[in-house]
């Protein structure tokens, strides 16, 4: 009998956590079939197809190959499961049951309020369906050329709900959003379809202003477990969601340590490595493999300013990676922009030491000086970019275990 191929169709997709989700779902034939707009047509019609899920930017155009579509997928004007039955190719949505799963799992109710779904592709024409379905009171459409775009939003600054189903601030472009939020007073709930990172610029801008939200993780899981029941013509229940989810977001997001010079962090992080099996990213290592010079030269030459730039350009690396250890210097939280590149994918540990004990050797800004007045100065900084702290006051082994289980308790908090 001819092996079915199963996995994610689209452009590129080398941020996608979809392989993961349906291995946890017990598929382990999944795979990622990056393809050019000419290729499509070819593809989705091989004999060999057994399931596909279709992403950006093929959702619309998928359909044009599909023998029979779903009344559902019809109705929204997209599929993203694409099911072969014995030669004949069915189209589906299940972006539907993914989206409205998010929205319930921010607690995010659109019923009765003005929404603003930003793009205008195959995801938003799923938001909008869901968005009229639930009840909003109105809807706009936000793109690039239409008749509400982003040159006149601000008559549409009194929107409540806003749901971003464009790529901007996905990765690799991180950082970024679409809208600056802080001009939607009356917002009280945002979403964003991206995934990847965990946390986007739109979202923690959100956070920042109190507003209720929520990403793409969940909605990506959700629609995934209804594809495969499509594929394999069965029903999982719905238990399974939140689980996958978690496990998922516990496997993608960093453990990040902070906190003052010499208090242990590079050691506490190494026997995190061991205990958790994860790559260990030491920013000041590679400060110095990217500046091809030893800390103290870097000082020499440039100044605490030209080692700030070099530190925060790799933490900016570092923080777009998932599932890692990163292990900052004590002085990366002496730049604001820092945190977001830290927090987008970590949970964010400060490590605490008595001020006596810390170790100054090799450390330009804190050998032969008292460091009890860097602390001082330093001491809200460390608060404002930690989740939570750790003593390092027993051996570094211990301190390693009590973030790791704090990790896998609270992450994503």
């Amino acid at each position: 009998m001819e092996e079915k191929i199963y996995g994610l169709l689209g452009r590129k997709l080398g941020h996608s956590y979809s392989v993961p989700i349906h291995k946890k779902l017990g598929n382990d034939k999944y795979k990622l079939y990056e393809l050019e707009p000419e290729q499509l047509g070819d593809f989705i019609r091989r004999n060999d197809i057994g399931g596909l899920n279709v992403t950006i930017p093929y959702k619309v155009d998928a359909m044009k190959f599909c023998d029979e579509i779903s009344p559902e997928a019809l109705a929204i004007g997209s599929v993203n499961t694409i099911v072969n039955r014995n030669g004949k190719v069915y189209g589906y949505n299940t972006d539907k049951f993914g989206f409205c799963h998010m929205l319930k799992q921010g607690g995010i109710n659109v019923n009765g309020k003005k929404v603003l779904v930003l793009g205008s592709g195959g995801a938003s024409k799923t938001a909008c369906f869901c968005v009229k379905e639930l009840g909003a009171k109105s809807l706009f459409v936000i793109s690039r050329s239409g008749e509400d775009n982003y040159e006149n939003l601000e008559k549409h600054y009194d929107a409540e709900i806003i749901i971003n189903t464009t790529p901007v601030g996905m990765y690799p472009n991180n950082g970024a959003a679409a809208i600056d939020l802080s001009n939607f007073k009356k917002c009280v709930g945002v979403a964003d379809m991206i995934y990847n990172p965990l946390r986007t610029k739109f979202l923690m801008d959100a956070q920042e202003l109190g507003i209720a939200n929520v990403g793409g993780l969940s909605m990506l899981v959700a629609q995934a477990k209804m594809a495969d029941e499509y594929f394999f013509d069965k029903k999982t229940d719905d238990s399974v969601l939140g689980k996958i989810t978690d496990e998922l977001a516990k496997d993608s997001e960093n453990i990040v340590l902070i906190g003052m010079p010499g208090s242990g962090k590079t050691t506490v992080g190494k026997e995190l490595a061991k205990i958790t099996g994860r790559e260990i990213l030491e920013a000041d290592e590679m400060i110095v493999k990217a500046a091809g010079k030893s800390i103290p030269e870097i000082f020499a030459e440039g100044g605490e300013p030209a080692f700030r730039a070099i530190e925060s350009e790799i933490l900016e690396l570092c923080g777009k990676q998932a599932g890692k250890i990163i292990v900052t210097g004590g002085g990366a939280v002496t730049v604001e922009k820092n945190y977001a590149f830290l927090k987008q994918n970590g949970r964010i540990y400060e490590i605490m030491r008595d001020i006596s004990l810390l170790e100054t050797d090799g450390r330009p800004l804190s050998k032969g000086k008292d460091l009890s007045e860097m602390y001082k100065k330093r001491r809200p900084m460390y608060d404002a970019f930690r989740d939570t702290f750790v003593e390092n006051s027993t051996t570094a082994a211990e301190t390693a275990e009590n973030i790791r289980r704090d990790f896998y308790e609270n992450s994503r908090d």
